[in-house]
């Protein structure tokens, strides 16, 4: 029976920008392997189970509005709107309530590049420059060095999340949470087996993972859309979309309230600002994809409301086209410090783009090639990525009990190894053993958690009905 002294948070020892570095040890693997076993001793496994609110704990309506300083006003109410919908999408936009919860919680002193944001809407699948399609990590605004912890906590706990908004029962939540560590624990044992460069080149392509599937029926729907986004065209049922001005003029329609035109600029008319940060951008890419993007013309520049988490952050949308009609759609979203910053040290990179681009090529296996950061003349930070080329989202609302436990298996070893390329996989396998105490360890925590969330998600709903909080509901628009 393990020890449930609890260890001190990171918090009261802020992390040194070169943790990530130091834990990078030189030694043999069954040494890195006994030094993650031996860490059982100042932060037991068990010790993970545990969630309770701490006395001093800051009001979770407090730490939402301090999150959203510095984003659009206008916006506001709909990130509030789509918050409230459910405890589901309360979590989604809450990643900085949950970052300063997480900080409360024990660690056990291996730091690896977090995702800081991990929950199980942030996964999918999308297409490497071969036109292979992989499953990874695909939302890394709040990426940071950070406790390896906080990442699979916040992954853990969005399975019973979605569970119960799919009315799931609390034992399919477990079950999903179980086999969502499981399987993060396994494939770290396994990728700390590997050899760093073959650690380094491998991906998990949607065939491999269709594969594990054990529904015959799973796997032929699963095989079939995946083909199906293999042959689609850029071109079709695109979004947004494009209209036709006098002559040979293109612009980005208006689809309020998600699309639409920055105020005193009509549809094709680009500020000079839009244009200086764009040649600002295209001087961090590699050259050759700088010189690719010389083939386009930037046509239009539209704000994009992305999202839950993202709301009333400035993120933009850009439209590119060759004299052909050849068309190319970046995403232009701004990077503000990670939530994890607070809690665990601030970022090395002077510009947030920056550190989300860096972010990206340390935990994707392959990256955008259009990846790039750029600042604007107001001193706001952005990153640069492609809109749309084979991005497959998955539709958790829908997933009964057997769709959830693999989406979980999936995440878990996605996670994996995005964890083993920049961390010790060694050191963090001997942490968790083979022996499932782990498991049912972030189990319990995840369960108590969810149940932390919907009492947050009550009182974003109280405050919204008596008028404290402004909130801006899509579907009432919608219906009249």
């Amino acid at each position: 029976m393990e020890n449930q002294e609890q260890t001190s948070p990171v918090a009261a020892n802020q992390a040194d920008p070169e943790n990530l570095k130091l834990r990078i040890h030189h030694a043999p693997r069954n040494e890195r392997y006994e030094m993650g076993k031996q860490l059982r001793k100042t932060c037991p496994r068990s010790s993970h189970e545990t969630w309770k609110a701490p006395v001093n704990r800051q009001d979770p309506l407090d730490l939402l509005l301090t999150s959203e300083e510095g984003r659009i006003p206008d916006l506001l109410p709909l990130r509030h709107g789509r918050m409230a919908r459910s405890p589901f999408t309360f979590y989604r936009g809450a990643a900085f309530n949950m970052a300063a919860d997480l900080a409360n919680t024990p660690v056990s002193g291996m730091f690896v590049q977090a995702c800081g944001d991990a929950h199980l809407c942030n996964f999918g699948g999308f297409a490497t420059p071969e036109r292979n399609i992989i499953f990874s990590i695909n939302d890394l605004d709040e990426t940071l060095p950070a406790p390896w912890e906080w990442d699979v906590k916040r992954l853990a706990a969005s399975f019973v999340v979605a569970s119960r908004n799919n009315n799931l029962s609390e034992s399919v939540a477990r079950e999903a949470v179980l086999e969502c560590v499981r399987s993060y624990r396994m494939n770290m044992a396994a990728y700390s087996e590997m050899k760093i460069l073959e650690l380094w080149h491998i991906s998990l392509t949607a065939d491999m993972m269709i594969s594990k599937l054990k529904d015959p029926k799973m796997i032929a729907r699963g095989l079939k859309r995946v083909e199906k986004e293999r042959g689609r065209s850029i071109a079709e049922d695109i979004f947004p979309q494009i209209g036709k001005g006098p002559g040979k003029s293109t612009f980005i329609k208006d689809n309020l309230p998600s699309i639409f035109h920055v105020e005193g600029h009509t549809p094709g008319d680009i500020a000079d600002a839009v244009r200086e940060a764009f040649e600002l951008y295209k001087q961090t890419l590699p050259p050759v994809y700088s010189f690719f993007l010389e083939r386009y013309e930037l046509k239009d520049a539209a704000i994009k409301v992305v999202g839950v988490g993202s709301v009333g952050t400035a993120c933009w949308v850009l439209l590119l086209m060759t004299n052909d009609g050849d068309t190319l759609f970046l995403q232009v979203k701004e990077a503000r410090p990670s939530v994890f910053e607070p809690f665990a040290g601030k970022s090395t990179y002077p510009n947030h783009g920056q550190r989300v681009v860096n972010g990206y090529r340390l935990i994707q296996p392959f990256s955008d090639p259009f990846l790039g950061w750029t600042k604007s003349r107001m001193g706001l930070h952005y990153f640069f990525r492609q809109l749309r080329d084979i991005k497959i989202s998955m539709k958790v609302e829908t997933f009964g009990k057997v769709e959830m436990t693999a989406y979980a298996d999936w995440c878990g070893q996605a996670m994996a190894l995005s964890h083993a390329r920049s961390g010790d996989a060694a050191m963090l396998s001997g942490y968790m053993g083979t022996s499932d105490t782990f498991d049912k360890a972030i189990a319990g925590f995840s369960a108590a958690y969810a149940d932390q969330n919907e009492k947050d998600y009550a009182s974003l709903r109280r405050a919204i009905k008596i008028g404290k909080i402004e909130a801006r509901f899509e579907e009432q628009e919608r219906r009249k």
